[in-house]
């Protein structure tokens, strides 16, 4: 799984389990907050909300795990990261269940290769990385036979809506955030995806 950009040494590679805590910061920006806001969570004595990310991404049999996960890197230095999976079928959302989480649980689009995240730094970004991950996640999904790409983007992000709309997504569902203190974004986040 290695590419090049044409003007840029960017390359592309599976992460490892040692890169775990770098994936839950990388994946704590992707997120918006969404993944600060379940991390504290779960935190156990003496445990920062990164480590319980880390301990998370850590693991092998779980979608939220390093196997999960491809890393950029431009001229030798981590870049970015991606999280990308199969999205299997699964039930709609208990009624009760938590109210802040409820909104992106509905926009999972089973069925689908679904982009969890991506995160790309600051000073690597306008390199052709984010697209050049949306060409990974299309060839992966190619390959389990999925015909469609799915992410869950805030409609106020709006560098990311951007990214996602040059590539070829478009909207086919939405649903109001629940304000949080921990979560960067109010209106509503839009299930968006991409025929194969």
């Amino acid at each position: 799984m290695n590419a090049t950009s044409k003007n840029q040494n960017v390359s592309f590679r599976p992460a490892l389990r040692s890169e775990s805590r770098i994936i839950a910061q990388l994946y704590s920006t992707a997120s918006d907050g969404v993944a600060d806001y379940i991390w504290t969570q779960l935190t156990e004595p003496g445990e920062d909300i990164l480590d319980v990310g880390a301990r998370r991404y850590a693991r092998d049999d779980s979608q939220f795990s390093y196997k999960n996960c491809t890393m950029a890197e431009l001229n030798g230095e981590v870049a970015g990261m991606m999280v990308a999976y199969p999205m299997e079928d699964t039930p709609q959302p208990a009624p009760d269940m938590d109210p802040v989480l409820r909104p992106y649980a509905i926009l999972e689009q089973p069925g689908s290769y679904y982009i969890c995240g991506v995160a790309i730094l600051p000073q690597c970004r306008n390199h052709g990385v984010g697209s050049q991950f949306i060409d990974i996640a299309q060839r992966d999904a190619l390959t389990r036979n999925l015909m469609q790409l799915s992410l869950i983007v805030f409609e106020h992000n709006a560098d990311a809506k951007r990214l996602y709309d040059r590539n070829g997504f478009y909207e086919i569902a939405r649903q109001p955030v629940v304000p949080h203190p921990l979560i960067h974004h109010t209106g509503d986040a839009l299930l968006m995806v991409k025929e194969l």
